[in-house]
């Protein structure tokens, strides 16, 4: 059996929140921000890029971290009702 969490509905909220930010504008933004880094010219010598790419991984890291708490997660208003 996986590991639960527990959770109040405000923190399950603000990450199921978090998330569809992550998964929705946040990956948009960062889409755009390397088109305009690749539009610079040599990508082995572009920061931006480098940066925008750092940041990507960094997001889908956070995506994979919400995504699996939320999927062990317990209410704690669940629990206290056992």
């Amino acid at each position: 059996m996986e590991k639960q969490i527990v959770l109040t509905k405000e923190s399950y909220d603000a990450k199921v929140k978090e998330l569809e930010q992550l998964k929705t504008t946040g990956r948009d933004e960062i889409a755009e921000r390397i088109k305009v880094a690749r539009s610079f010219g040599d990508l082995s010598e572009n920061a931006e890029y480098d940066e925008a790419r750092k940041e990507q991984a960094f997001m889908e890291g956070r995506i994979q971290e919400l995504e699996a708490i939320l999927s062990t997660a317990v209410s704690y208003t669940h629990l206290r009702a056992h």
